[in-house]
């Protein structure tokens, strides 16, 4: 009986140790990051309703205002970026479409500083760099308020090298919406 118990429990483990990775890997095919690789995952719906369309261009300027919950954390606002970058292009929209720009401000100030400076003040590196790097390569231009740089007590040389540094986010915001740009407040 002693052996039929450890057969039994050795034949559980064993199951156990086939299905978890199977289940594992099946979760992770339900999300995917087809174009901003690591971020902003997506599960893709082919027969949704109001899904972008491939031949037009999409204008958004993506307001940035919230902090991350701990300063080792990327960013969600920049993350839901990246989500929408790889859900307009998982319908089609070719990334020379996507006319993004997201600009950070208030509690998001910071992940646009460089990795020294971000060292500097919070004691770990700038989990956003990556993401930034990624979403400048698809087009997106990455840009902080001039004015939250400094109510931050950030010096304007900190700001990253692949950030642009725009007079403030309320001027960006509202030039962008006068030349056509839906706003999307993160």
């Amino acid at each position: 009986m002693r052996i039929s118990r450890t057969v039994s429990m050795l034949a559980a483990l064993l199951l156990a140790a086939i299905l978890l990775p199977t289940s594992a890997l099946a979760r992770d095919a339900f999300w995917s990051t087809p174009t901003i690789h690591g971020y902003g995952r997506i599960h893709y719906l082919p027969d949704a309703a109001y899904k972008p369309q491939p031949g037009q261009t999409y204008k958004i300027v993506f307001a940035l205002t919230k902090a991350p919950k701990a300063p080792s954390d990327v960013n969600p606002s920049l993350d839901h970026v990246a989500r929408t970058v790889n859900l307009y292009v998982a319908a089609g929209v070719p990334l020379s479409h996507l006319k993004f720009v997201a600009v950070a401000s208030g509690g998001a100030t910071a992940l646009a500083v460089d990795n020294a400076a971000y060292r500097a003040r919070f004691g770990v590196d700038n989990p956003n760099r990556r993401l930034i790097r990624e979403l400048r390569a698809a087009g997106v231009d990455v840009a902080v308020c001039g004015q939250a740089v400094a109510e931050h007590h950030f010096k304007y040389s900190q700001v990253a090298h692949n950030v642009t540094l725009a007079l403030s986010a309320l001027t960006t915001v509202t030039t962008l919406e006068h030349q056509g740009y839906a706003l999307m407040k993160l």
